[in-house]
């Protein structure tokens, strides 16, 4: 127990740090930081509503986190989240607007693999071009995020377009695809993706700890030479890798397409995939710690949005440079290092 809380005590103190840096930075402009933290703490908790809100956001952020954290365990680095999420949210709604006459609960599921199935085939191709060409996946997924973009825009303006709509969006998916939202939360759009996001977190979690796969590709991220010269196929754990990672970050949209809106729209996300690499990063790469790390963030996300409102000075951009501190100080090992070994 005495271990268990020493390794919880890091990363305690190091989002408290992060916290206290951007709530200082912030009440440099004039405003109190007390106000701050309790306008940030009513926002994200204050309601069931504020709740519903903060877990709705945090469930995109818990697969986009498994998605780089799955890359990372390989010793890839999956920049490519954003795009295959885009393209995973964009099939939902296709196959929802497609083929209506598909009975529930059966179209859900029929969406949501659509949703991975796009992912994963977008992963696969930086995946297979690492594998097999040698060519850099930090690159490729950048790429690849400009051209999702440009697919997903095209479908949605051109085959898949609401008829009476002057926004980019697609038609509504039929009824029996929609996942209702829980009554508790009132309001707010947080469903049953949320489990889903946290299945696929408790899934990833026991890949890795009780499979062959699992232990090659963490074998392959450790010391690829290594794994190459104890007979591991690194190319196949490598494609193995970037395919599920798309496979997952595909899942992220699930709970705007099917929950949320109904629909698919472009610029729906606030920049899910790469707030998902600071996810992995703050959960150290496991399940338990992104989820923490994603509620974080979500919290994040909806405490600043009416920042606006509650203070004189401050807008929601706090969001953006709180994160940014909380990362800095999770990620200084050395600092904490010191403090452990001569101040602790």
């Amino acid at each position: 127990m005495s271990g268990i809380l020493k390794r919880l005590l890091q990363p305690f103190l190091a989002v408290a740090l992060g916290l206290a840096l951007g709530l200082g930075i912030a009440a440099l402009g004039g405003d109190s930081a007390w106000v701050i933290l309790k306008a940030l703490l009513n926002s994200a908790f204050g309601s069931r509503y504020d709740f519903g809100m903060t877990l709705f956001y945090s469930a995109p952020l818990v697969l986009t986190g498994l998605s780089v954290a799955m890359g990372l365990e390989a010793g890839l680095f999956n920049i490519g989240a954003e795009g295959q999420m885009g393209l995973g949210a964009l099939a939902a709604a296709a196959v929802g607007i497609g083929f209506p006459g598909v009975p529930w609960p059966l179209a859900p599921a029929l969406a949501v693999f659509a949703a991975f199935l796009a992912g994963a085939t977008w992963g696969a191709i930086p995946g297979w071009l690492r594998a097999k060409r040698g060519s850099h996946e930090v690159i490729i997924t950048i790429m690849m995020n400009f051209i999702a973009a440009g697919v997903a825009s095209y479908f949605t303006l051109y085959v898949f377009k609401a008829p009476h709509s002057q926004n980019s969006e697609t038609s509504s998916v039929a009824a029996a695809y929609l996942i209702h939202p829980f009554a508790f939360f009132m309001d707010a759009p947080v469903s049953a993706a949320l489990l889903l996001s946290l299945v696929i977190a408790g899934g990833t979690a026991l890949f890795f700890r009780r499979t062959v796969a699992g232990y090659e590709l963490r074998a392959v991220g450790a010391n690829e030479m290594a794994a190459r010269f104890a007979g591991i196929d690194v190319g196949r754990s490598q494609l193995l890798a970037l395919t599920f990672a798309g496979g997952i970050a595909g899942l992220a949209g699930i709970p705007e397409v099917l929950s949320a809106s109904g629909r698919f729209r472009m610029g729906f996300s606030p920049g899910y995939g790469f707030m998902g690499i600071a996810v992995a990063l703050l959960g150290r790469r496991r399940a338990m710690g992104i989820i923490a790390a994603a509620l974080l963030f979500g919290a994040l996300q909806k405490g600043t949005a009416y920042l606006e409102l509650d203070t004189q000075h401050v807008t929601r951009d706090l969001s953006q440079i709180l994160q940014a501190l909380v990362i800095l100080s999770v990620s200084a090992d050395g600092l904490w290092r010191w403090l452990k070994n001569d101040r602790l």
